[in-house]
């Protein structure tokens, strides 16, 4: 019988105020794989995950929960197969821990690839692992990873991005479709699919970051009359947004208004829009019935094709194949039918939304 070759070495990084979630999401998804590596072949490599932190105490999290590491960073195994960085509200202060980047920065050179979760990012770039590389990070923090890192190229939309050895995925949950893409790429894709079938998790998601939320992914703007604009374009999604309206309900130009509104929200007037309104036909095809055409104008698509078109653009997913995954119910015999599968799903994809 052929010896069963040793398991790939995962190690995560602890530090406390450290997401939780960014912790265990891809520690189940690695948990996963290696059982089932043992069930279904004795000759495929598993996974051994091990936890460590500079000292190897036990640690809180963000959230209050408590975390025993496995042990301390310098008990790190000689070969790591996979290094992983998550985030959390304690990620700024492990970017000014030095002899942490130093260690990061070491081991991941020995590593045969490195990945961060979230603002875990912020470690990368601090250790100089990001230079020159695309990377990405929670959406809401993506502006500040490029502020402060200039010579990384950050890509807010994507859920996740890989450069070479070194991978880097958005929010929280986000660290799950990383996990789940990088057992796909050590055992195959049927391995990875049923693994995210036990988790209730798309293999591979639809859609980006860009469909988390439109109003809060645009920076507000300083100018009273440029906030006016935002909620009135929210509270009436299907009215007259065009930018000469806007800019007349600002009392500005065309030109100053949209030159004003890119300036301090991050998008041009005609993007915000657009997200506001995909926003919109998105919940509306989620929690209800009416026909793509009915959201289509009253989301101010005007359109089936034209909402079609946006859907495809913002979250690579037409409307119908975005009702179809994420509706909350479905439709029996004229009844209304809470499917908890569907329940699930729509749950794990709102918690990816924080």
């Amino acid at each position: 019988m052929a010896q069963r070759p040793s398991p790939r070495q995962v190690v995560i990084v602890l530090f406390p105020e450290v997401q939780s979630l960014d912790v265990t999401g891809p520690l189940e998804v690695f948990a996963g794989a290696g059982r089932l590596a043992d069930r279904l072949d004795r000759t495929a490599r598993g996974y051994e995950i091990r936890t460590l932190s500079a000292d190897g105490k036990a640690l809180q999290t963000s959230s209050g929960l408590t975390l025993v590491p496995h042990g301390r960073l310098d008990q790190a195994p000689a070969k790591i197969d996979t290094l992983i960085v998550p985030g959390g509200a304690g990620a700024q202060a492990a970017c000014a821990d030095e002899r942490l980047l130093a260690w990061i920065a070491t081991t991941a050179a020995r590593s045969r690839r490195t990945a961060s979760v979230c603002t875990g990012a912020f470690a990368l770039a601090a250790a100089g692992l990001l230079d020159g590389r695309r990377a990405t990070t929670h959406w809401a923090s993506a502006a500040a990873l490029a502020r402060l890192y200039p010579n990384v190229q950050v890509d807010p939309d994507p859920i996740h991005v890989r450069d070479g050895s070194v991978w880097t995925s958005a929010g929280v949950t986000a660290g799950m479709d990383l996990a789940l893409a990088l057992v796909e790429d050590d055992l195959d894709r049927e391995a990875a699919l049923t693994i995210a079938r036990q988790l209730v998790l798309f293999l591979r998601r639809p859609g980006n970051q860009s469909q988390f939320s439109a109003t809060l992914a645009a920076q507000q703007p300083e100018r009273e009359p440029l906030r006016e604009v935002q909620r009135q374009v929210v509270e009436d999604v299907a009215g007259d947004h065009s930018v000469e309206a806007m800019a007349a309900r600002a009392n500005m130009s065309a030109r100053h208004f949209a030159r004003a509104f890119s300036a301090e929200t991050g998008v041009t007037p005609a993007r915000y829009v657009e997200r506001v309104r995909l926003e919109a036909a998105r919940r509306r095809l989620e929690d209800g019935a009416q026909p793509i055409a009915s959201i289509a104008g009253a989301c101010g698509f005007g359109t089936a094709e034209t909402m079609r078109r946006a859907f495809l653009r913002a979250l690579d997913v037409g409307p119908a194949e975005y009702r179809r995954r994420f509706q909350a119910t479905t439709r029996r015999h004229g009844h209304e039918h809470g499917d908890p599968a569907v329940r699930r799903l729509h749950g794990a994809r709102r918690d990816r939304a924080v």
